[in-house]
């Protein structure tokens, strides 16, 4: 880790990365650290702070491009300029060598690789920061991909989230930096990376799309051959698509870009609101274009790595804040923000209303081609922080997901109205899922825990009774209890004043004599004092 350390240290001294920290706001010994740092001998050149960024992540290695591509789709969190860079990282990172995975596939497999397929290519297709992709044939005459992760990418994960970890933790120090909550961004990304690295996962998310999607004309998703997969080894159908970011060769072969700029928006919200489990790394790295029928366009989805889900209450409350947006029905907006718990109770939907509509309004008087659904909804969650809405996961995975189906979009099909293609789609899942449609799916989804629960009612109903019956006695024996402990004690104040008064009225019998004597000699004001002191002796 030590070497590890001191490459980190010089890649951030060779890009002066400091720069980028806001000097003014950090803790008086540290900012002093950073004035005499021999860090500023080293000149900062003409690039910006978001290249230079960029370029260090890039040296760092995989992992730290891998970061730097997740870290570019929290938009909320970082300067545009820095963002926009971050976008600009490459997936292409050097392969390693052809022999290295075959030693690998036959570890995995437990097979010699001529047993295992009948030809192997050594040379990949692609290499990504945890994974590269190898052609392949089975023996029965199926193409097929191999994807395999690098060999030793765990332990240098390990070491380079704990440098990490590190780092994220002397952020916090800094006030600043401790609203993007460093440590739990780093947390995040851990679980998201090391879920990549296990390729069964990513198997059984594809299976789960492709049978969402089956035989569908606007979505196909490769075949898994199982038999072949293991936690390190991916084996699946090889496509022949166009690359969607391939607009040329696309128009080459008359494919109807609008149709399929639309579909697109279809997909989204049909793994969204449909089947409630989305595809949340749709970049144009993992999008093809089938080449069969390019008037009727189908979409092929790869690398299902990353996927994500909404609770129902997540996904009634979205689609039902996306409609009030569709309204500018601002005071919805807020109500089903503080309904749903991602604001705090206390907030006063007025002045939410208030701060989402100032927000909101220039944006929506623009052209509705012209409005950026992605941006609409970062803008809604950036005010809605100032409200100390929590970072909702689920969300932000949807936003990122969103803001790459709309850029796609707007590459294919530059005139693309996401809002008018989205609205019908919101409108009549809303009805089907409100109306007679939604009730009767809802009760065939619940009926076989229905039917095993139906024999048991009678009991079920029956013990509910005996227990309701049981709390009432025991209430009417608690008041019988506090009736006659209110009695006692009234008994008890009567006799203690029966008493006081016996005691004394048996005293002053005893004193009479020297008592009237002594009242003989006294004024009426200590006679007057000394009778008002007897009486509330007694009366207590």
């Amino acid at each position: 880790m030590g070497l590890r350390l001191l490459r980190i240290i010089w890649v951030i001294t060779r890009y002066r990365l400091d720069t980028l920290l806001p000097l003014a706001r950090l803790p008086w010994w540290l900012r002093l650290a950073f004035l005499l740092s021999p860090l500023r001998l080293v000149p900062v050149g003409r690039r910006s702070g978001g290249e230079r960024l960029r370029l260090a992540l890039e040296s760092l290695g995989p992992i730290f491009v891998k970061f730097g591509q997740l870290l570019s789709t929290r938009r909320d969190l970082l300067p545009e300029e820095i963002a926009d860079e971050l976008r600009r990282l490459q997936d292409q990172v050097p392969p390693f060598p052809g022999r290295e995975a075959r030693a690998l596939v036959e570890a995995e497999l437990h097979l010699p690789i001529d047993a295992a397929f009948a030809h192997f290519e050594p040379e990949p297709l692609a290499s990504a920061s945890i994974a590269q992709v190898h052609a392949a044939r089975l023996h029965s005459g199926e193409d097929v991909v191999v994807k395999i992760i690098r060999p030793g990418i765990d332990s240098v994960m390990r070491q380079d989230m704990a440098l990490m970890y590190r780092v994220a933790g002397l952020l916090t120090l800094i006030p600043e930096a401790r609203r993007l909550r460093p440590v739990e961004v780093v947390r995040d990304y851990e679980s998201t990376l090391f879920d990549e690295l296990d390729l069964h996962k990513e198997a059984a998310n594809t299976s789960q799309l492709k049978r969402n999607f089956k035989d569908s004309p606007l979505l196909y998703v490769p075949t898994i051959h199982w038999s072949h997969t293991r936690r390190r080894v991916m084996v699946q159908e090889r496509i022949h698509g166009v690359p969607v970011a391939d607009i040329a060769a696309l128009r080459t072969q008359g494919t109807d870009l609008k149709r399929l700029a639309e579909r697109g928006v279809e997909i989204f919200f049909t793994q969204v609101f449909r089947d409630n489990f989305f595809h949340a790394d749709m970049h144009p790295g993992n999008i093809f274009v089938a080449r069969e029928n390019p008037h009727d366009p189908q979409y092929i989805a790869i690398d299902c790595g990353i996927v994500g889900s909404l609770t129902r209450e997540d996904q009634d409350y979205l689609a039902r804040n996306l409609l009030a947006f569709f309204h500018q029905d601002y005071y919805e907006v807020a109500a089903l923000h503080i309904e749903s718990g991602w604001v705090g109770e206390e907030t006063r939907a007025n002045e939410f209303a208030a701060a989402i509509r100032t927000v909101c309004e220039p944006i929506l008087e623009k052209p509705l081609k012209d409005i950026s659904f992605g941006q609409v909804l970062l803008g809604l969650f950036q005010t809605a922080r100032r409200f100390n809405m929590e970072v909702q996961p689920q969300l932000v995975l949807l936003q990122k997901t969103l803001l790459n189906i709309e850029g796609l979009g707007r590459q294919l099909y530059p005139d693309l109205d996401l809002w008018t293609t989205a609205k019908p789609y919101l409108e009549r899942w809303m009805k089907e899922r409100a109306g007679v449609t939604g009730f009767w799916e809802s009760l065939k989804r619940q009926a076989p825990e229905l039917s095993r629960q139906l024999p048991e009612l009678p009991s079920v109903a029956h013990q509910a009774l005996s227990r309701i019956e049981h709390e009432h006695r025991q209430r009417r024996r608690q008041v019988q209890a506090m009736s006659g402990i209110q009695q006692q004690l009234r008994e008890n104040r009567r006799s203690a004043r029966r008493l006081r008064l016996g005691l004394l009225l048996g005293g002053l019998a005893l004193v009479w004599q020297p008592l009237f004597e002594w009242a003989a000699g006294q004024p009426w004001p200590v006679l007057a004092a000394a009778t008002l002191g007897l009486l509330l002796l007694a009366w207590q």
